[in-house]
């Protein structure tokens, strides 16, 4: 079984599958291609998973996206700890283009989020040593890599401090002048 949650952006969906739990822990499928195309109208290719690691909460990654041809879809999850994942709708011609979502994850709740592509993405940890997870769709291509700053789309990423950020986040061009690869298809 997978729970499916719709967002207010179009093909951003909050998935979360069932546990099994006793004593020694718990089990969970947390991927299954007929399940996941059942629930969600879906079937990703996925090529490659990703594995991060953030020593210190309040560690902010993105918000990151890979233009066509090598863009990628992503379906994120929690390992370890606690994160806020959040995903901005950047398809020109949508009507809910520059609008975000967001959703925390953690290694209890077991909750993941599938981002198309033409969004970009990125996360801030709530915990120390917090392991992130994500299949994607397409291969890493440094050539295709995009960002936008972090504090350009009215995201409320709810930090007490400043976040720790890599230089290359800290100075990505803001929302308003970027000059998005994707175009809006309501198919």
């Amino acid at each position: 079984m997978l729970e499916v949650e719709t967002t207010a952006l179009a093909g951003l969906v909050i998935l979360t599958p069932r546990r099994f739990g006793d004593a020694r822990g718990f089990f969970a499928e947390t991927w299954n291609r007929a399940r996941f195309a059942g629930a969600t109208g879906v079937d990703p290719d996925f090529v490659q998973d990703n594995h991060s690691l953030s020593a210190t909460a309040g560690t902010l990654r993105g918000l990151h996206y890979q233009a066509p041809p090598h863009g990628q879809g992503k379906l994120v999850r929690c390992g370890r700890g606690a994160l806020f994942d959040v995903a901005v709708d950047i398809r020109r011609g949508s009507p809910t283009y520059g609008q975000w979502a967001g959703v925390e994850l953690t290694a209890e709740n077991g909750r993941q989020l599938w981002v198309p592509e033409g969004f970009a993405h990125g996360f801030v940890t709530r915990a120390p040593e917090t392991e992130i997870v994500y299949k994607c769709t397409g291969y890493y291509a440094p050539e295709a890599e995009g960002a936008l700053r972090w504090d350009s789309a009215g995201i409320d990423w709810d930090l007490t401090c400043d976040p720790i950020l890599s230089n290359k986040d800290a100075e990505a061009p803001v929302l308003a002048e970027i000059d998005s690869p994707f175009e809006w298809s309501e198919t």
